[in-house]
């Protein structure tokens, strides 16, 4: 994978929220491939987890 896709999808698990991240694709020569997949890793990990966060918190309000 190329470092600019890479770069491409860090920036949309920054913008969750709704709000377009755009990273300056100059940094891309000061990080390596392993160090922007492990950067995507970690989005991907902290987002996962912040769903089922939230999905626990929303099933509380569940009418049953």
């Amino acid at each position: 994978m190329e470092k600019e896709k890479l770069l491409r999808e860090i920036e949309k698990l920054l913008s969750f929220d709704g709000n377009d991240t755009t990273i300056n694709p100059d940094y891309l020569e000061f990080f390596t491939m392993e160090e922007l997949e492990s950067i995507r890793r970690e989005l991907e990990r902290k987002y996962e987890n912040m769903v089922k966060d939230n999905l626990e918190w929303m099933q509380r309000f569940k009418k049953e």
